[in-house]
């Protein structure tokens, strides 16, 4: 019983520090200020959106309890799902930000069309990669997966918005 009491205060004190870590990391991430446009090769920018990746894998990671193989078979395939969904919505956000005031109506419709033809190719997606990460994963830690996603997002996006209104 002792033993046990043990690991699972180890394994608390990890998790935590986990969190810690991941929260301190966010924070410094929304202070430093961007020193250019758009995404460079080597540029800060780069560096923060790879910093902002890892937080997310150590967040998801305290939040789904994995083992050490479901791990090694969750991560290669999650990581090409976020690919995938990645390159969705940069594709999204490019067709809104092309709807000008000077288009036809049938150029806006087209548009609009392709834009949902692209949210539901990541509806597809997310519903492909479902099946597939419960090969590897529990249904429960699939779950886990998905709050632990959202409410990552959320943290992100209240914390950006906190450091902004200190500014």
């Amino acid at each position: 019983m002792m033993l046990l009491n043990k690991l699972f205060q180890s394994w608390y004190s990890c998790k935590t520090l986990l969190l810690a870590a991941f929260f301190l990391l966010i924070t410094s991430m929304a202070q430093a200020q961007d020193g250019g446009l758009g995404p460079r090769p080597g540029g800060r920018r780069a560096e923060r959106l790879g910093q902002l990746e890892n937080a997310k894998i150590a967040f998801i990671s305290s939040r789904v309890s994995l083992t050490q193989e479901q791990a090694q078979r969750f991560w290669p395939l999650y990581n090409e799902f976020s690919t995938k969904r990645r390159d969705l919505n940069r594709n999204g956000r490019l067709l809104r930000r092309d709807i000008t005031d000077s288009m036809t109506d049938p150029q806006i419709r087209d548009n609009m069309q392709q834009s949902f033809a692209l949210r539901q190719q990541e509806l597809n997606l997310e519903k492909e990669y479902f099946d597939k990460f419960q090969k590897v994963i529990s249904l429960r830690q699939v779950a886990q997966l998905l709050n632990a996603e959202r409410d990552f997002t959320k943290e992100v996006i209240k914390r950006v918005a906190g450091q902004r209104g200190e500014e």
